[in-house]
């Protein structure tokens, strides 16, 4: 049975007998969305497989509604708006069964001048400029990420349409692990998980969760690129999966008051031989290097927190008794702390629960890997583990607003020295567009307070 990942040889193959005429060219941009270009196979195939096609600079410097705006060294009027390359990772090439007749390949980044220089900021090459810096320390990262989601019975347009209020949720209540709950929407989970099986992704499994009309589809681990790969294709297919079916759902991190949609990332390293380190003779079974490891986490939390929570809603998130952490602690299977050390032997990890579903995965795998070589390399010791609940402890908490982590990352000695100043800057200025455009906006919450009775 295919996996779903195709070769350059079985793309050629199955072009020539008819059953792929499209191939999407795929980047991933600041917001962890997939742009790119539908290219005719035959041309992707003559000219973009063995080279590579271009595409404007301004896609890595734009807000979420694609408006040019000021600050980036790398794209600007100044500039004059130039172009990137797109140069095809082929191990990323696959079918997509959502779409008739149609394959994707995931790109890198680079510059057109000098020729063949990776786009430092774009985020699939922040990540890999990480995991260059594990593999000099002969170690490799396994990554998993947990995705939650809203359905609305509503479709994309019908949402529109209502400025996303008074949407109606796919289930009334509380679904959490509830089977009665998922089968009410199985349809629709049942397409998402054999289609991105299609799409050549280890689909685990799907439960529900706490808030009115929320899921999540599990997959299993993989080395760290290719995970974040597969969420961001996941995430798009998603959307277009429910879009077929008039449906909608969501992967904003706070759409109401109620639960918020998270993304745990589960993080353990290998090394050269593929053996696990994290496990060893220390307290929980751990080794030094994770105890160095964790330590890293905490002390780059709250400077980090940014490449984690990137917008202004994903602060909603953080409140006391919502399973989303507030406090930047480490404990073993405690659900309330920051960091959650769980499994054991080959399967202990670390899960950092600070993610939503708004996460851009490059970012945030890079920012966990940037803070355990931190840990690693200057080894840092790590502090007793939190018992009970870090809700209400005196622990740091995590940022609570879009301003301060912005402020906490750009200020960070330690993010300069693992991204980079160009990385650093250019990031700080997302955020600072961000807060700018918010800033000046007017919500329904002022006008419902403020319109008759002030």
């Amino acid at each position: 049975m295919s996996t779903g990942m195709l070769s350059l040889t079985e793309l050629r193959a199955r072009v020539e007998l008819g059953e792929i005429d499209t191939v999407l060219v795929a980047m991933t941009d600041m917001q962890g969305r997939l742009q790119g270009k539908r290219c005719s196979a035959r041309f992707f195939l003559e000219e973009v497989a063995g080279h590579a096609t271009e595409a404007c600079d301004y896609l890595l410097a734009v807000d979420v509604e694609m408006n040019t705006v000021g600050g980036y060294a790398l794209s600007s009027w100044e500039t004059g708006y130039g172009d990137v390359v797109l140069r095809p990772d082929l191990s990323t090439l696959r079918m997509i069964p959502w779409h008739p007749a149609t394959a994707l390949v995931l790109c890198d980044v680079l510059h057109v001048r000098p020729e063949g220089v990776r786009v430092a900021a774009s985020p699939r090459q922040v990540l890999r400029a990480q995991l260059d810096r594990l593999a000099e320390h002969g170690l490799r990262a396994y990554v998993g990420t947990e995705l939650e989601f809203l359905i609305f019975d509503d479709s994309y347009e019908q949402a529109w349409r209502t400025g996303y209020r008074e949407l109606t949720p796919a289930n009334q209540y509380n679904v959490d692990y509830s089977l009665l709950g998922t089968a009410r929407v199985e349809p629709l989970l049942r397409r998402i998980r054999n289609e991105m099986a299609g799409a050549g992704m280890y689909v685990e499994s799907a439960k529900g969760e706490c808030n009115p009309g929320q899921h999540e589809i599990a997959f299993r681990y993989d080395e760290a690129l290719r995970t974040c790969d597969n969420h961001g294709i996941y995430k798009t297919g998603a959307k277009e999966i429910a879009a077929q079916e008039r449906r909608s759902l969501t992967f904003m991190a706070k759409y109401n008051e109620r639960e918020g949609n998270s993304c745990h990332i589960h993080i353990s390293l290998r090394d050269g031989s593929g053996a696990p380190v994290f496990a060893g003779d220390g307290p929980h079974g751990t080794s030094e290097l994770m105890r160095h490891f964790l330590a890293g986490q905490l002390d780059c939390q709250r400077e980090f927190t940014y490449l984690m929570a990137p917008n202004i809603n994903s602060y909603k998130r953080f409140q006391p008794g919502s399973f989303a952490p507030t406090a930047v602690a480490w404990g073993v299977d405690n659900r309330t702390c920051a960091l959650r050390v769980v499994g054991a032997g080959a399967g202990l990890r670390v899960e950092n629960r600070v993610p939503g579903g708004d996460v851009n995965p490059y970012l945030a795998v890079a920012a966990t890997i940037a803070a355990g070589l931190y840990g690693i390399e200057h080894r840092l010791p790590l502090e007793p583990e939190f018992h009970g609940n870090a809700y209400t402890s005196q622990r740091p908490r995590v940022p609570g607003t879009l301003r301060e982590a912005a402020r906490l990352f750009g200020d960070s000695a330690v993010a300069r020295a693992a991204f980079g100043d160009d990385v650093v800057a250019h990031y700080r200025n997302a955020a600072q567009v961000e807060l700018d455009a918010f800033d000046t906006a007017v919500t329904d919450w002022e006008r419902t307070r403020g319109f008759e009775r002030l």
